[in-house]
């Protein structure tokens, strides 16, 4: 009876191993912060693999930039500290500066899968950041330059902006000083006085508390938001074929709503924007089709001048 129990018990725990094998557990990080406008379809993203990956894939979903600092996430992803990340080309452009082209995208992206762009920066991932790229989760959501003090022409000479990789080169031309800083920063240099204004997409400023420090935003908006779920290419090549779907069909699910729902978010954050006293600078038409395209002109010039190998080639599949 002893000897029973003992292979019975010797089986049982074989069939627990075996079965806690077939489950893999990815960990996963945001570079922004949870429960946010750009963290909020990554976590739809891993909610909807965890439902219907049970016994074959989890998601361990770490956090955002208390976690890890949003300009270390692309270097995460690449070395394998983490699995999948939810973040923008704009914190990784010293790994691959080709993905700063991802803003300046004026085709969708499901014609990017179609025309060959999509596939070409895929090989970029695989070869600079060690990653696959699974899905683009916000679309359709254009930059704005954000100020504590007036102007009445595109020029920015004397102002000191808060930027990102994005917008650098625009703000430059203009005549700005920029400073790069982390999100999180943001808020106390505007209370301090430290810069003068920032860039940043229509929206997501009432998340940060930032509409408290803002007084005028300029339109026209100009490129758009870019943030992706990317996964480890080490990662994904150990997956199953069961797994794989599981993931690429969540994050498909996730870019096939983007547009639409951007388009909502937009126009209910301009709403609140104005109700929060935030004044809106306008362009005469013609000056402002000239800001409008001379925010292109020095995005991909940037793009080019950091990648003169694969920059033309990129404006090609993505510029109209």
């Amino acid at each position: 009876m002893r000897n029973m129990i003992m292979a019975a018990a010797v089986l049982a725990l074989g069939l627990c191993t075996r079965a806690a094998a077939q489950e893999v557990t990815l960990r996963a990080v945001s570079s922004f912060a949870e429960k946010t406008t750009y963290s909020r379809g990554f976590e739809r993203f891993v909610e909807r693999v965890n439902e219907a990956g049970k016994g074959v894939l989890r998601i361990n979903y770490i956090g955002g930039p208390k976690a890890m600092p949003p300009f270390e996430v692309g270097n995460a992803l690449k070395n394998g500290v983490v699995d999948i990340a939810n973040v923008t080309g704009a914190f990784y452009t010293n790994l691959m500066p080709e993905a700063d082209a991802w803003k300046l995208t004026q085709r969708p992206m499901a014609e990017l899968r179609k025309n060959g762009g999509f596939d070409y920066m895929q090989r970029l991932y695989a070869q600079k950041l060690n990653a696959v790229f699974l899905a683009r989760l916000v679309d359709n959501n254009p930059f704005h330059l954000y100020l504590n003090k007036k102007i009445d022409k595109p020029d920015l000479t004397g102002l000191k902006l808060r930027i990102t990789p994005v917008y650098r080169d625009f703000f430059q031309k203009l005549g700005a000083t920029v400073v790069q800083t982390a999100p999180g920063e943001v808020y106390t240099a505007l209370e301090r006085g430290v810069v003068d204004g920032y860039g940043w997409p229509i929206t997501g400023i009432f998340d940060l508390g930032w509409h408290e420090r803002t007084k005028y935003r300029v339109d026209p908006g100009f490129y758009s938001a870019e943030v992706s779920v990317l996964i480890n290419k080490s990662s994904w090549d150990k997956l199953n074929d069961k797994q794989k779907a599981l993931l690429a069909g969540a994050a498909a699910q996730g870019e096939e709503e983007a547009v639409a729902e951007f388009a909502r978010l937009n126009a209910a954050d301009i709403e609140r924007q104005a109700k929060a006293g935030i004044q809106v600078i306008t362009f005469e038409p013609a000056v402002a089709r000239k800001f409008y395209d001379e925010a292109y002109a020095a995005g991909w010039e940037g793009v080019i001048r950091q990648s003169p190998e694969h920059g033309p080639t990129l404006e090609k599949f993505f510029a109209r």
